[in-house]
């Protein structure tokens, strides 16, 4: 199934394993809960025990530099998408009120970004992402 929209996570290609695990689960609930149309029906098993619903469509994570991540936040922007950001910062705090505040503290231009969600048209967000590589 081919939808019209795409969800993409693009994570700093210097990142631990550890690092970029994270980033992309905290990006991901990121999108869940901001784009509500995003997700699909809950599940359920054959004993009939309930599951929490997930994506409707796919989710393709990227890497990228730190020049790369900064440009394609600009552009989605710029084209008016869904964007989450994680910035290096938010690796020393601790909780959701202390992340929401290391990010109000610094310019747009000076987040030190480590990872990316965005959401949007399709063919709109491939041209966003024009360069960038599958994560391995």
């Amino acid at each position: 199934m081919r939808f019209d929209t795409k969800i993409a996570i693009v994570v700093r290609d210097d990142l631990a394993v550890w690092q970029r695990l994270n980033v992309t689960a905290f990006l991901a609930s990121a999108v869940a809960g901001g784009v509500p149309e995003t997700m699909g029906e809950p599940y359920g098993d054959g004993s009939g025990v309930a599951y929490l619903p997930m994506f409707r469509q796919p989710v393709l994570v990227y890497e990228g530099g730190p020049a790369q991540l900064r440009g394609i936040r600009e552009k989605a922007i710029g084209r008016g998408m869904d964007v989450a950001v994680y910035i290096e910062e938010m690796f020393k705090t601790g909780h959701d009120a202390d992340n929401r505040a290391t990010v109000r503290a610094v310019a747009s231009d000076e987040l030190l970004l480590v990872g990316l969600a965005v959401h949007g048209p399709r063919n709109a967000l491939d041209k966003t992402l024009k360069g960038l590589t599958l994560h391995p």
